[in-house]
């Protein structure tokens, strides 16, 4: 049956000595306690993220035309139940570089961009897969928006949305090899402030407390 073999496909690999850092997860959620009986099916309704370098990225729904990418502390991404992990191979590039990388992602993924049929969190982890690995994410992780596209009519109003709980406020990355490191903490405060005032303070979709979540500051090359 298909629904054993998304099971057994769900499986958390182990990592390599030496590449601990630089393996590249593909961690899934469920969205619904409901999945624990429709993945039998070959079907079920999940959140995806990254994880890499000791960090996971997704991608949110707010309002606003900022990044809706967004880190959290694996496996622990709020409103979400934690399935499992699919390793997706190792990267050949350093942590800075691949946060250049995921920089520039973030400035394609707004948040107000998302949406559940043609552009969500999954759609934005296959897409990382595919330009860091050559490789897709499993077909059956959005196999909702598939059906959707056809059936959206039928999709409950609870799943229009995908949000991180949380106002779009940045971090900001630090690499130590940067010996400038002070001047543009200062420029990134300074446009924090920008973009927190843009936001006029609102809180996204929910006031929940959560996990830290720090959003990513997109870059255009």
């Amino acid at each position: 049956m298909e629904g054993s073999t998304l099971s057994s496909n769900c499986a958390t690999s182990g990592t390599y000595e030496g590449y601990v850092d630089r393996e590249l997860f593909l961690n899934i959620y469920d969205l619904t306690p409901m999945n624990a009986y429709s993945i039998w099916f070959g079907f079920g309704i999940f959140h995806t993220g990254i994880e890499v370098y000791g960090m996971e990225y997704g991608f949110g729904a707010h309002d606003y035309s900022i990044s809706g990418v967004f880190e959290v502390e694996p496996r622990s991404c709020p409103g979400f139940i934690y399935r499992c992990s699919i390793s997706l191979g190792h990267l050949s590039m350093s942590a800075s570089e691949f946060r250049e990388f995921i920089e520039t992602m973030a400035s394609d993924y707004h948040g107000d961009t998302y949406h559940l049929i043609s552009k969500n969190c999954n759609h934005f982890t296959d897409d990382i897969c595919q330009r860091l690995t050559g490789r897709r994410i499993p077909g059956w992780v959005n196999r909702l928006a598939k059906l959707g596209s056809l059936f959206s009519c039928l999709l409950p109003d609870s799943l229009e949305a995908t949000t991180v709980k949380q106002m779009p406020e940045y971090h900001t990355y630090d690499d130590d090899d940067d010996d400038d490191g002070s001047d543009s903490g200062s420029n990134a405060s300074s446009q924090d402030a920008s973009q927190s005032d843009e936001v006029d303070q609102k809180v996204l979709l929910s006031p929940t407390p959560a996990p830290e979540i720090a959003f990513i500051k997109g870059i255009s090359r």
